[in-house]
C-alpha cells in the first residue's frame, strides 16, 4: 500500500492553493542570507542592530519551533533575511524548481509585503513582486503557472491592511489576484478588517482568510459572513460548531487543509485525529496544501501522501479535483486545468496497476 501511494503521488498533477512563498525558503538559503547580513536565525520583537538573539545554524534545526507564536517569529526571521529584489527572485526561482520536481501544475501563492515593509522600509515593494513574478512566469514553459495573493497581516492593524490592499490592487499586471488575511487570528479578529475586505471586493480582488486555526469556529463564520472570504485557510476548528460546517457546505466555501501545519502549530492536537475526514464526511469542500513547506519540513507531495495513506487514493483524487474547482482561474482556464488534471490522472492509474503487477 505504501509503495502504491508513493507511486500515485509522484505521478499525480498537483494544485497548491495555500502556500506562503516566504515559507518555502530553503534552510540553506536562509542561513546564507543571515550570514551575509550578520543576522540571527531567530527574531525577537524589539531587538535592535547587534542585539540579535543567538539561533541555530544547523539546517536541520534552523526551522524548529515549539508553538504557534514561535512559528510566527520564525516566519518573521525569514522575512527579515529577504532584503532585496534579487533575494525574492532567488526565493521564487528555488520554489519553481521544487514545484516542477513535484509536478505542481498550478498554484496561488501568498506573499506578505507588509512584513517586508516592516523589516525593510527602503525596499521597493513593486520591484520585489516583479522579481517574483518574473521567476514564476518562467514555469509556464514547463507546463505550470502561478498567481499571487497578497497577505494582509492582522498584527499591523487596519491602516496597514488598507495600504497593503491598495498595493495588491495596483499589482494586477504582476499576477496578483487577491488578498488574504494572516497573522495572529486570536488577537486581531476578522471584524477589524471588514471595510478593507469590502474595498478589496469592490476593486475586483479575490478574498481569502486564515480562520479556524488559532481561534475557534466563530472565526470561520466571521471570515465568511463579515469578510466575504471565498476560501478559508485551514478552517479545521469549524468542526467545533456543526452550524459553521453546515454554512461552509451550503456555500461551498473551500477549506485549504494543511495537516502537518495544523499539528505543528497546535490547531489540531498532535495526538488527536485530524478532523479532515469528518469534515469531508459532512460534505465540506477540501483542498490539500502544505502552508509553509520548508518551515514545517514538509512538501505538497508529502501532504498528499499522508492523506492518501489515511483516507485512500480515491479521496485524494477527489481533493485534487476540488482544488481545481477552488482556484480563482477564469472559467475557460479552469476548464482547461480540470481537463488536464483528469487526463493526467487516468494514465497514473494505468501506471499504478502496472507497478502493482510488477
Amino acid at each position: 500500500m505504501s509503495d502504491d501511494v508513493d507511486t500515485f503521488v509522484a505521478w499525480a498533477p498537483k494544485v497548491h492553493l495555500h502556500c506562503h512563498l516566504e515559507g518555502s525558503l530553503q534552510a540553506a538559503t536562509f542561513l546564507e542570507l543571515v550570514e551575509r547580513d550578520g543576522l540571527s536565525t531567530r527574531y525577537r520583537p524589539g531587538e535592535g542592530a547587534g542585539e540579535q538573539a543567538a539561533g541555530p545554524t544547523d539546517p536541520a534545526e534552523v526551522y524548529r519551533f515549539a508553538d504557534f507564536r514561535e512559528f510566527l517569529l520564525t516566519f518573521a526571521a525569514v522575512s527579515r533575511a529577504l532584503r532585496t529584489p534579487d533575494d525574492y527572485a532567488r526565493l521564487a526561482r528555488e520554489f519553481v524548481a521544487d514545484a516542477l520536481a513535484q509536478n505542481v501544475v498550478y498554484g496561488e501563492l501568498f506573499i506578505s509585503p507588509s512584513v517586508w515593509r516592516f523589516f525593510h522600509p527602503e525596499l521597493d515593494l513593486r520591484d520585489a513582486v516583479a522579481a517574483i513574478a518574473q521567476e514564476l512566469r518562467a514555469a509556464r514553459a514547463h507546463g505550470a503557472s502561478f498567481a499571487l495573493i497578497v497577505d494582509v497581516t492582522r498584527n499591523f492593524g487596519v491602516n496597514s491592511a488598507g495600504q497593503t490592499m491598495q498595493l495588491a490592487a495596483a499589482l494586477g499586471d504582476l499576477d496578483v489576484i487577491g488578498i488574504g488575511l494572516g497573522g495572529d487570528e486570536a488577537r486581531f479578529p476578522a471584524e477589524l478588517f471588514a471595510d478593507v475586505f469590502a474595498q478589496a471586493r469592490a476593486l475586483g480582488l479575490h478574498t481569502v482568510a486564515h480562520a479556524g486555526e488559532a481561534a475557534g469556529a466563530h472565526s470561520v463564520r466571521a471570515a465568511i459572513e463579515i469578510l466575504g472570504a471565498e476560501r478559508i485557510g485551514h478552517g479545521v476548528r469549524a468542526i467545533e460548531d456543526p452550524a459553521v460546517v453546515e454554512l461552509l457546505c451550503e456555500r461551498r466555501i473551500p477549506l485549504e487543509i494543511c495537516p502537518s501545519s495544523n499539528a505543528l502549530t497546535g490547531a489540531v492536537e498532535r495526538d488527536a485525529e485530524h478532523p479532515l475526514a469528518e469534515l469531508d464526511r459532512q460534505g465540506a469542500h477540501i483542498t490539500i496544501d502544505a502552508d509553509d513547506p520548508t518551515l514545517f519540513e514538509t512538501s505538497i507531495s508529502r501532504e498528499y501522501a499522508m492523506v492518501a495513506r489515511s483516507m485512500g487514493v480515491p479521496a485524494l483524487r477527489r481533493f485534487i479535483a476540488q482544488a481545481v474547482d477552488a482556484t480563482f482561474l477564469a472559467d475557460a482556464d479552469k476548464h482547461a486545468l480540470r481537463e488536464r488534471v483528469r487526463t493526467e490522472l487516468g494514465p497514473v492509474h494505468e501506471k499504478l496497476e502496472q507497478h502493482v503487477r510488477t
